[in-house]
C-alpha cells in the first residue's frame, strides 16, 4: 500500500483543524465541502490504482473524523451514550456510497435525556449528505434483539466504538458475547442456512448477466460469511488467522485477497459511475467498466467479454473456498472430536462423516488417475455429501498432473467415459470437476469457456454454466422422476442407444466458442479427435462430431423457416439423414435451448420443435425417395376439415364454394383443425359482417390464435401488429391471406408478455373488442406505438442487415430481417410494405434477446415473386430508411 497522507488521514491537519473550530450555526456548509473535498481525493487515489481496500478503510477513517465532530457538536453527553459503527462500516469497508450502519448506545436511564440531542445529530448528518442507517438501543435491547434475529448478532459483532461511553460498548460486547447468546456452532448453522438461501434467491449461480457482485454465489458476501465465522469463533476476523489455524495455505489465502481486492474495486468503480450506491453489474455500466480496467476489443473477444470472464473466473474462484472453509469449519466448530473414523471404500479413496477424502496425501502423486476417479466414486457411492476440504485442496494442488501423459493414460480416458455412462449422478459431477478445475484441465479447450460470457440478452449464462445446464436437461430425459416435464423427450432417451454420446454432444457443443470463426465446424473437429482419443468407433465419434457441427439446424429450421411446407421437411430430413440422428438431435436441441435462457423457453418453442421433429420422422419413415406432393396433402386437409365441418352443420358444398376463393397458401401450413376453425369464423362474418376478430387458445402450439376477417385494406397488417405490440402481446406466426373476393383472412400465432398462450376469460373479450375498434379506422395512415424499449436493449447496438431469397417453387420470395427488436417493429415493416406495394403472405417472428430475427415472405400485388434488383434495393433502403427514422426506445 503506497505511503499516501491522503489515504491514511483523509483529512488534512488544517482540514481538521477547521471542523474542530467551527460554529455550530455554521457547520453544515463547512462539513459537506470537507465531505466533498475528501471523497473527491480518494476518487483520484482510486484512478491512481491505490489499492482499494485502503481507501475503503480511509472513507471510514474520514466519516469517523466527521461523525466525531458532529458528536460533539449536536450530539447528546458521552456519559450518557456510545455511537457505534456495525455492519460495513465497523469492519471499516466503506464504498463511496455505502450505507454508513450506526448503532447509537443509551443508558437506559438518559432515554428521554437522549431523545432530542439524537434526533438532532441524525437531522444534521442528513444536511451534511449523509446518508445513514440508525438504531438506538441500550445494550440490553441488543441482546433481545440479537438473540431473536442471526442478521442482528452479525451486525452487532462487527461493532466498532467511534465515540462516547466506553463501558456502554463493554456492556453490549458481553451481553452478545457467545456465552450468553448465538454460541460457534448455532451462529455457523443459521449462517449458513443464511446462504443457501440467499443462494437459491439469486438462481444458484454466480454466472448471470448482471450479476450482483455482493449477494450471488462467490460475491463479497460470500467473503463476509466467511470472515464473520472466523470471528465468532476465533475472535478476530483477519485472514491470516485461517493460515495460522491451517485453514488456508499460503496460496489460498492470496486468491482470498486478491479475488476479494477485485470485486472490491469494481464495486468502487460502480458506486463512483452509477452515483449512489449499486452492487449490480448492470448492462449500463459494464462496457465503462471494462474500458476503465484497461481491456480493450480483439479480434475474437469484446473488451466487456474480456473483463466479464475475469469476474466470473474470479467469483468462481471464491464459490470454491466457500465451499471449501465452510467444510472445514463444520469439522472445527460443529463436529470438533467427533468426526468419524474412516471407512474404506479402495486402496486410494474413503469416507469420514460422510465426506470423500483421499487414503493418504501421497495418492494423486502416486496414482494421477484417482484425479477422474474421485468423481465417479461420488457417483458410486451416492449417500456421499461430498468431498472433504482436504482433499479438495489435494486436487487443486494436483491439477498440474492433468497432462498430455495423463490424457494419454488408458486408465484416465475409461475412467471419463465411466462417468459419461454411469446412470445417476452425471450432473453434480461434471459442475464439481469444473469448480475443482478438473474440467478445463481435461479437456484443455474447455478452459477457454470457463467464465466466458457473450454480450447479449440471449445467453444468461457463461458457456461453461451453460453447458452444465445443457447436460442437466438432458439426464433429467432419462430419469423417470421427469417424465412428466417432456414426455415426448423422455420416452426418446429410453429409446437412445448410448446416451454417453448424446452427452458428449452436449458437452463439446460450444467447445470452440471464442476462438473465431464458425464455432459449430472448430468445435466439430475437437469433437473427433475427442472421441478417438477415447477409442469411440468411428461410427459414434461421427455422430458426436455432426451433433456439435448441426446442434444449431433444428432450432433454426424451426425459427427461420415455414415448418408446414412438405419441401422443408423434405430438406430438413435429408439433412438428417435418418431417425437415429433426429432423436439425438431433437433431445439436444430442447436441453440447448432451455439452458440458454430458461425464462425465454416457451410452450410456443416446444411446440415448434416437437412439430418439427414429428414431421421429420414421418418423412423419414416414409423414405426421402418418397416426398409427399403438396396437392395430395392439401385434399387429405380439406378431406378431414370437411368431416369436422360436417358436425358442426356445415355441408361439403358450402365449403368447397369458400374454398375455392382461397389460395394453396390457406391450406398449406394449416392443420385440418385449423382449417375448419378458421372457415367456419368465415362462415359467421357473412351472418355477422366485416371485420370479424376472433380468438382462441391452441394448446397444441402453446399460443394463442387470433382470426381476422375484414376487408383486404393495405393498412390492414399495420394497425392490427400495432395494436397487439401495444398491448405487450409477441406475434410468433402471422399467416395473410387475401380471397379471390377482395377480403383478407389474417391468422396471427401470439403469446402473452409471459410468453405463454392468453388465458380465455374477460380479457380475451375486451382485446377483441379492441381490435374490431382498431379495425373500422384502417383509412388512418397513423400508427404509433407508445411502449417503451426494455432498459437493458439500449447497450446491443445491432446493425440491420436485410436479405432476399427467391422461392420459385412457392412463386414468392423470402425477406430475411435481423435488427434490434424494438416496439412498433412489425408495424414500421407493414407500413413499408404497405408504400411500395408489396403483399406479405407470412411472416415468421422471432426474438434472440435484444435481437429480432424475423422472415417475411412477400409477393408483388399480383402474386408474383419480386424479381426486380431495382425494387428489392428500394425495399431494403425504405426499411433501413423507416427504422432508423424512428429511434430505438423513444
Amino acid at each position: 500500500m503506497p505511503h499516501d497522507p491522503i489515504i491514511h488521514q483523509p483529512l488534512t491537519t488544517q482540514e481538521r483543524e477547521q471542523l474542530a473550530t467551527t460554529r455550530p450555526e455554521q457547520a453544515i456548509p463547512v462539513f459537506r465541502e470537507l465531505l466533498a473535498q475528501a471523497t473527491q481525493r480518494l476518487a483520484d487515489a482510486f484512478d491512481a490504482a491505490v489499492p482499494v481496500g485502503a481507501l475503503a478503510t480511509a472513507r471510514s477513517r474520514l466519516i469517523d473524523e466527521l461523525l466525531i465532530q458532529a458528536w460533539r457538536t449536536v450530539g447528546p453527553p458521552d456519559t450518557q451514550a456510545a455511537l457505534v459503527a456495525v455492519g460495513g462500516y465497523g469492519r471499516e469497508e466503506l464504498m463511496p456510497a455505502s450505507d454508513i450502519d450506526l448503532l447509537m448506545l443509551v443508558d437506559p436511564d438518559a432515554l428521554d435525556a437522549t431523545s432530542e440531542p439524537l434526533s438532532a445529530f441524525l437531522t444534521f448528518l442528513w444536511d451534511i449528505h449523509l446518508e445513514v442507517g440508525h438504531a438506538v438501543r441500550t445494550p440490553a435491547d441488543c441482546e433481545i434483539q440479537a438473540r431473536e434475529d442471526v442478521t442482528v448478532i452479525t451486525n452487532l459483532i462487527e461493532a466498532r466504538l467511534i465515540t462516547g461511553r466506553q463501558a456502554l460498548f463493554d456492556d453490549m460486547l458481553a451481553a452478545i458475547a457467545p456465552e450468553r447468546i448465538w454460541p460457534s456452532p448455532a451462529f455457523f448453522d443459521a449462517k449458513c442456512h443464511e446462504q443457501r438461501m440467499r443462494w437459491q434467491k439469486y438462481g444458484d449461480t454466480a454466472y448471470n448477466l448482471e450479476p450482483n457482485i455482493k449477494e450471488n454465489p462467490g460475491g463479497l458476501r460470500d467473503i463476509q460469511m466467511i470472515a464473520w465465522v472466523t470471528k465468532r469463533h476465533f475472535g478476530t476476523p483477519d485472514f491470516e488467522a485461517l493460515v495460522r489455524h491451517g485453514f488456508l495455505t499460503e496460496s489460498e489465502y492470496f486468491t482470498l485477497i486478491d479475488s476479494q481486492a477485485l470485486l472490491w474495486r469494481i464495486r468502487f468503480a460502480l458506486h463512483r459511475l452509477a452515483g449512489r450506491r449499486e452492487d449490480r453489474l448492470l448492462f449500463d455500466y459494464q462496457r465503462t467498466l471494462a474500458t476503465e480496467f484497461g481491456f480493450s476489443d480483439t479480434e475474437t473477444d469484446l473488451a466487456v467479454e474480456q473483463f466479464m470472464q475475469q469476474y466470473y473466473r474470479a467469483v468462481m474462484e471464491l464459490n470454491r473456498l466457500n465451499e471449501m472453509l465452510l467444510q472445514l469449519f463444520r469439522e472445527a466448530i460443529v463436529l470438533g472430536d467427533h468426526i468419524g473414523p474412516p471407512q474404506p471404500i479402495n486402496k486410494r479413496f474413503q469416507s469420514r462423516s460422510g465426506y470423500l477424502e483421499v487414503t493418504h496425501e501421497a495418492v494423486f502423486r502416486r496414482s494421477p488417475f484417482a484425479l477422474l476417479e474421485l468423481f465417479h466414486i461420488l457417483q458410486l457411492h451416492p449417500e456421499l455429501k461430498g468431498v472433504r476440504a482436504s482433499t479438495i485442496r489435494l486436487v487443486r494442488e494436483n491439477r498440474h498432473r492433468i497432462d498430455d501423459d495423463f490424457r494419454e493414460d488408458l486408465r484416465a480416458r475409461s475412467l471419463f467415459m465411466e462417468i459419461l455412462r454411469h446412470p445417476a449422478g452425471l450432473t453434480r459431477v461434471l459442475m464439481r470437476m469444473n469448480r475443482y478445475g478438473v474440467l478445463a484441465c481435461y479437456i484443455p479447450a474447455f478452459a477457454n469457456i470457463v467464465g466466458r460470457m457473450q454480450y447479449d440478452l440471449f445467453h444468461v449464462y457463461t458457456v461453461d454454466e451453460h453447458t452444465l445446464r445443457l447436460i442437466r436437461n438432458l439426464r433429467r430425459f432419462s430419469v423417470s422422476d421427469f417424465d412428466h416435464e417432456f414426455p415426448l423427450c423422455s420416452a426418446i432417451a429410453r429409446r437412445i442407444p448410448k446416451l454417453e454420446l448424446l452427452y458428449l454432444g452436449g458437452l463439446l457443443h460450444d467447445i470452440a466458442k471464442g476462438r473465431g470463426g464458425d464455432h459449430s465446424q472448430l468445435g466439430a473437429r475437437d469433437a473427433w479427435d475427442f472421441c478417438q482419443l477415447h477409442y469411440l468407433s468411428e461410427y459414434d465419434s461421427r455422430l458426436v462430431m455432426w451433433l456439435v457441427e448441426t446442434h444449431l439446424l433444428m432450432s433454426l429450421t424451426a425459427q427461420r423457416k415455414d415448418i408446414r411446407d412438405p419441401d422443408v421437411i423434405q430438406a430438413f430430413a435429408a439433412q438428417v439423414g435418418d431417425a437415429n440422428r433426429l432423436n439425438y438431435l431433437y433431445l439436444l436441441t430442447v436441453a440447448d435451448s432451455r439452458a440458454t435462457n430458461p425464462k425465454r423457453w416457451t410452450s410456443w418453442k416446444d411446440a415448434l420443435l416437437r412439430e418439427l421433429y414429428l414431421s421429420t420422422r414421418n418423412t423419414l419413415e416414409r423414405g426421402l425417395d418418397n416426398p409427399q406432393a403438396q396437392d395430395d396433402l392439401i385434399e387429405q386437409k380439406q378431406t378431414e376439415a370437411m368431416r369436422i365441418l360436417a358436425r358442426a352443420g356445415i355441408e361439403a358444398e358450402q365449403c368447397r364454394d369458400l374454398w375455392r376463393k382461397l389460395s394453396a397458401d390457406f391450406f398449406a401450413p394449416a392443420s385440418p383443425e385449423e382449417i375448419a376453425w378458421q372457415s367456419q369464423q368465415i362462415f359467421a362474418s357473412e351472418r355477422l359482417g366485416l371485420p370479424l376478430v376472433a380468438l382462441r387458445s391452441l394448446p397444441s402450439r402453446g399460443c394463442s390464435e387470433i382470426f381476422i376477417h375484414a376487408h383486404d385494406n393495405k393498412n390492414l397488417f399495420v394497425r392490427t401488429t400495432a395494436l397487439l405490440d401495444q398491448l405487450g402481446l409477441n406475434i410468433v406466426d402471422a399467416r395473410i391471406t387475401t380471397t379471390a373476393d377482395g377480403s383478407a383472412a389474417n391468422s396471427f400465432q401470439v403469446l402473452g408478455a409471459d410468453g405463454q398462450a392468453i388465458p380465455e376469460g374477460s380479457d380475451t373479450d375486451e382485446l377483441c373488442l379492441l381490435l374490431h375498434r382498431e379495425l373500422e379506422q384502417l383509412d388512418n395512415d397513423q400508427v404509433e406505438v407508445a411502449r417503451r424499449l426494455p432498459r437493458q436493449h439500449h447497450h446491443f447496438p445491432i446493425e440491420t442487415r436485410i436479405s432476399f431469397n427467391d422461392d420459385p417453387k412457392r412463386q414468392r420470395t423470402m425477406m430475411r430481417l435481423v435488427t434490434l427488436d424494438r416496439p412498433g417493429l412489425l408495424a414500421e415493416v407493414g407500413s413499408v410494405f404497405a408504400s411500395c406495394d408489396i403483399r406479405l403472405q407470412s411472416a415468421k417472428i422471432a426474438t434472440v434477446g435484444a435481437e429480432v430475427d424475423d422472415v417475411f415472405f412477400i409477393t408483388t400485388l399480383d402474386a408474383g415473386p419480386i424479381r426486380c434488383e431495382t425494387a428489392l434495393a428500394c425495399l431494403r433502403q425504405e426499411i433501413y430508411q423507416r427504422l432508423e427514422k424512428a429511434p430505438a426506445g423513444a
